[in-house]
């Protein structure tokens, strides 16, 4: 059963806080993150009718909240108050004892953004991987019994005899789920492995789209590709990874890869279930950062992408050669801000506006240029037999020379590093 349901109450009363802990870090301010959070709550159709920020001076093991936010929010219970939605990481403990003293339910940040994970997915892999996470967060929850596993025990008496407490009934029972759904997404993985390699042996570049949620990754990825993939003002309204052909200015054909949003304090969970999908990324020719550069809180969001980037495995990403950022949403902007920024901006940078199409054509030349980077000269020999390898060098390389000799034919080539390479994967097998 999922902890919000959303078909019969699609409009459950929550109240959202922050809890502002004194002398704790966070990359955003604290009115930021309650923006987020009651933006995320709006994300699956939740009625949010109280938000505060809550001073937290000392975190109190049983509850997190001191007991004067706690007296608070009790009243609004009586008001029809649903739904209590904390934007940290809750103990299991505390979760508990603050559904006991308010007498609603409670879920923590690592919830919510589960449940908007579940509400959105819609392919078979992003599905397994959303109970995937969903199932590693609940086992670390089990302090008491899930209510949504009393249907599976019945009387089977594999599930353990009559002696074996409750607690670990319902651990067997998430753990025989975990690894069916693991085999399931290394099927999937390996289906993914399969289809990479097939897209090499078609050599077309790979560009990823990545960034904030709600950057607008979807619709540059809708402008580019003439597609119409689902984009909206809302956080994480892409959950499953789309792909699809682009030409470029030059009349390289590339493939264009729009992916999950980021967020800070991104749940554990979601990342190492999401490992599959987030592949696409590490496997990339080019690398697209779409930022929201019209939000207060651009370069906030731009330092937690980048960290996921680097839990990922990327080092210095901003100095690797595959690096673009897009400066998104510059039609919301003055023209005395898009000045500074068309002065100040770096090389792998591209301003532009996703909505209308204002430098989006500066955008596709700089792909193509960063695809075009140190280009050599390579000399090999085929077979003239091959056909649909002549005509793909034709299609994709620059011919310097080429000289037939009874049934081979040699050409002198001028191409850049990224077509060098799916080249000599189509070579292997000559």
């Amino acid at each position: 059963m999922s902890l919000i349901d959303i078909e019969k109450k699609p409009r459950i009363k929550a109240a959202v806080v922050f809890p502002e802990v004194v002398g704790e870090y966070i990359s955003l301010s604290s009115e930021a993150r309650l923006e987020e959070i009651s933006g995320l709550a709006l994300a699956i159709n939740l009625e949010v009718i109280y938000k505060d920020i809550i001073k937290v001076r000392s975190i109190k093991p049983s509850t997190f909240l001191p007991q004067g936010s706690i007296e608070k929010i009790k009243p609004m219970v009586e008001e029809g108050l649903e739904l209590l939605i904390i934007d940290t990481q809750l103990s299991p403990i505390q979760q508990r004892n603050l559904e006991t003293k308010l007498g609603l339910k409670v879920i923590d940040r690592t919830a919510l953004i589960l449940e908007i994970f579940g509400e959105r997915a819609q392919t078979k892999e992003g599905k397994l991987q959303v109970e995937l996470a969903h199932l590693t967060y609940q086992r670390s929850r089990l302090v008491r019994s899930w209510t949504h596993l009393e249907r599976q025990r019945g009387g089977a008496g594999f599930l353990g005899g009559p002696g074996e407490k409750q607690i670990e009934l319902d651990r067997r029972i998430i753990d025989e789920k975990i690894i069916r759904i693991k085999k399931d997404l290394e099927k999937v993985r390996q289906t993914r492995s399969i289809q990479r390699a097939a897209r090499s042996r078609v050599p077309y570049p790979i560009i990823a789209l990545v960034g904030y949620t709600n950057a607008g990754k979807s619709s540059l990825f809708n402008r580019l590709s003439h597609s119409n993939v689902f984009a909206q003002d809302l956080l994480f309204a892409t959950l499953d990874t789309s792909m699809r052909k682009i030409i470029l200015p030059s009349g390289k054909e590339a493939i264009l890869s729009d992916t999950v949003g980021f967020i800070s304090d991104l749940p554990h969970e979601l990342v190492m279930a999401f490992r599959a999908t987030l592949e696409e990324v590490l496997n990339a020719d080019i690398i697209v950062h779409v930022r929201d550069i019209a939000g207060e809180n651009s370069r906030e969001q731009k330092q937690d992408v980048i960290k996921v980037l680097e839990n990922l495995g990327f080092e210095n990403i901003e100095e690797d050669r595959r690096y673009v950022e897009v400066l998104n949403k510059i039609d919301l902007l003055t023209e005395d801000k898009k000045q500074n920024i068309a002065e100040h901006k770096k090389h792998y940078m591209a301003p532009l506006s996703a909505l209308s199409g204002e430098g989006c054509k500066s955008f596709l030349l700089l792909l193509d240029k960063k695809l075009s980077q140190g280009y050599e000269v390579k000399e090999i020999e085929i077979g003239v037999s091959n056909g649909r390898l002549i005509s793909w060098i034709y299609d994709n390389t620059e011919v310097i020379a080429h000289n037939l000799k009874e049934d081979r034919i040699r050409f002198k080539l001028k191409l850049d590093s990224v077509t060098e390479s799916k080249l000599q994967k189509m070579l292997k097998p000559l």
